[in-house]
């Protein structure tokens, strides 16, 4: 089968033009997903596409941790020698300075949509150390006491990693609309903060890559109900789960709205088929491997005299150009 040995471009179009979601309108019900948009020959028919398609996002890893590097490399160059770039820190937005680059994926998806196993299998793909991965749950008492992107600013990823959200502002009017937590003014009010604050971001060479993974409402309940079968699984259920869907329609036009009114070229949303999973894997890892390509990524030059520091080490005899070397076993 071809494409064993290398990565296999979509059909049809890059990912991002395949997956945008808008502008105007967003109807969710009219993106079937069970659908696998861009999917190349290549990958064959039934079974096959699978295994296929896992090959795929092993091969598009190394793509990735390869963008990845140079990314973190840029930014350590852009902050000078000595630099703390390399540590993430809680202290704030990472804003300021020389603005060396940064990458966000938010990933957002109904109860089983797949955040994790895309976090595991896609995120899992490149350097753990280049990585600063963070989930939302409900806010804590001393994030209710600021505005609900306080917490969204203290997890950015410092210059140079690549970012994780898994759930994110979004759940502001997502969860808290469904489930009245605030009254339509407020939420309605956020709309336009997010847009703000995406564009901020934007400013400031963060680029953001908004995923919604799209399963349908009986994949949902089969997943549901393995995670009540597997014992495994236990522990990935809460009882909430089924109170949420019964709201699945709410949900969905909540999802439809945020997903149209925070949909900028800055920061777009991406609509990913996620019924099946080695797709949605395939496509993420794509969408993330497009992203990188257009940044235009490279390493740094030396900020030091080259010729100068060869000399230095070969004049300490720490290395011998051309010498046989020597086997002290």
């Amino acid at each position: 089968m071809s494409g064993v040995d290398e990565v296999v471009r979509p059909e049809g179009g890059s990912m991002r033009e395949l997956l945008r979601a808008g502008p105007g309108a967003v109807e969710l019900a009219a993106v079937d997903p069970r659908s696998t948009p861009g999917l190349p020959t290549a990958a064959g028919r039934g079974k096959g596409r699978k295994e296929w398609a896992r090959g795929q996002v092993e091969l598009l890893g190394a793509e990735l941790g390869r963008q990845q590097e140079m990314l973190y490399a840029s930014a350590k160059g852009a902050a000078g020698p000595g630099s703390a770039t390399s540590a993430p820190t809680q202290a704030g937005p990472h804003l300021a300075g020389d603005r060396p680059r940064r990458v966000l994926l938010v990933l957002q998806a109904m109860d089983c949509g797949g955040k994790d196993g895309t976090v595991k299998r896609v995120a899992g793909a490149m350097n753990p150390l280049g990585l600063h991965i963070r989930s939302f749950g409900p806010p804590t008492e001393e994030e209710r006491r600021h505005d609900f992107l306080w917490r969204i600013r203290r997890a950015l990823p410092p210059p140079g990693y690549v970012g994780v959200f898994n759930r994110s502002h979004y759940e502001d009017v997502l969860i808290a609309r469904v489930e009245g937590l605030v009254d339509e003014a407020t939420w309605r009010g956020r709309y336009e903060l997010i847009n703000d604050f995406e564009r901020k971001l934007a400013g400031n060479a963060v680029t953001v890559v908004k995923v919604m993974l799209h399963i349908s409402y009986a994949e949902q309940g089969e997943r549901l109900m393995e995670r009540l079968t597997d014992p495994t699984k236990y522990w990935k259920y809460n009882p909430s789960d089924l109170d949420t869907r019964a709201h699945w329609d709410d949900y969905q036009a909540a999802y439809a709205e945020a997903i149209e009114r925070c949909g900028p070229d800055a920061a777009p949303w991406f609509v990913v088929p996620a019924d099946r999973k080695w797709y949605r894997d395939w496509a993420v890892a794509h969408l993330l491997r497009e992203t990188f390509d257009g940044l235009d990524l490279g390493y740094p030059p030396a900020d030091f005299d080259l010729a100068r520091e060869r000399d230095r080490l070969r004049s300490e005899g720490g290395t011998g150009e051309g010498e046989q070397k020597v086997n002290e076993w």
